[in-house]
């Protein structure tokens, strides 16, 4: 099941744009694809990431994923939660699971971040 209030990367992030600000989170997809979350490793606060970047990492049992900043911004806030119980990437991806808050540096970027439709056509097609 795709949210239908987010928007999503072709590297299975999704992003919840909330007033200038992107909370971020990997999908529920990548989740089930890397299996059970042991360690999550989130940006230092004040770091300036550029869209494609890599901003955090997820590592499973099976697996290692990075996780690519959707947009351009500076990190202004962390889920120290997530880093100590991992688990909650894999239990609520798109709730307590999430990652970290951009505040967006250019608004443009919103434009390539993918509808949830195209998002749900992407995984379909096993991407």
């Amino acid at each position: 099941m795709v949210p239908k209030d987010l928007r999503y990367t072709k590297e299975h992030e999704w992003v919840r744009l909330e007033d200038g600000r992107a909370r971020v989170g990997i999908t529920d997809h990548a989740q089930k694809s890397l299996g059970d979350i042991v360690y999550v490793e989130l940006p230092p606060l004040g770091k300036m990431v550029k869209k494609g970047e890599r901003a955090a990492t997820v590592e499973s049992v099976k697996a290692v994923g990075e996780v690519f900043a959707p947009l351009s911004g500076k990190v202004v806030a962390v889920n120290e939660a997530a880093a100590k119980s991992p688990d909650l990437v894999n239990k609520d991806p798109y709730g307590e699971g999430w990652l970290f808050v951009l505040e967006i540096a250019d608004e443009a970027e919103i434009q390539s971040l993918l509808a949830p439709e195209a998002y749900e056509e992407l995984v379909k097609g096993g991407g």
